[in-house]
């Protein structure tokens, strides 16, 4: 039963990231901006931090699951979110040598992960024909507010998760290989 948690809140996450818009006032959502839920990137970001070894990629594994989840579900173009999330995580982990496991590496690496995803995703909808805002429109309307909104839901659940993810990676290294 243990080896389902570290799914098992990534698939809540998938769940809470279709209804998340609704959630925020009216004003917010029927504006200019737009802000896309990636809490699943965020999780990854942290897990890729606190739970991931130099040699593990179980963060990447997941990113690739649950970004395929999140592109046949939520999107029209397979692959896109699957893509971009693995990609993603990749430059997360080989930048994790490079920064402390703290809550400052943690949101520098989740600026990071969250500006390169959105940055990814608008270059392929772009290049199908999916979006056809220009860059400057896109940045305020679009990547920034997701960043920040994404950024704040990476420091709420930071205090918790992070601590959970120490002790999972603390069960695997005495031997427990009891998460995934």
């Amino acid at each position: 039963m243990k080896r389902l948690i570290i799914p098992f809140i990534l698939f809540l996450l998938f769940i809470m990231e279709g209804v998340a818009l609704e959630l925020l006032p009216a004003s917010l959502v029927t504006g200019d901006i737009v802000i896309v839920p990636h809490w699943i990137l965020a999780f990854l970001v942290m897990m890729a931090v606190f739970h991931d070894r130099e040699n593990t990629y179980m963060s990447i594994l997941y990113g690739l699951i649950f970004g395929f989840l999140i592109d046949i579900v939520y999107t029209g173009v397979l692959g896109v979110y699957m893509f971009t999330y693995a990609v993603v995580i990749y430059i997360v982990h080989g930048l994790t040598k490079l920064l402390h496991a703290n809550i400052f590496g943690v949101t520098v690496l989740g600026i990071v992960g969250l500006v390169l995803a959105e940055a990814l995703i608008n270059v392929v909808f772009s290049f199908v024909g999916l979006s056809e805002m220009e860059w400057s429109m896109y940045l305020v309307y679009r990547m920034l507010p997701t960043v920040l909104a994404n950024l704040l839901f990476l420091l709420l659940v930071y205090p918790f998760m992070s601590k959970w993810l120490v002790d999972w990676q603390q069960d695997n290294l005495r031997g427990n290989s009891v998460y995934l």
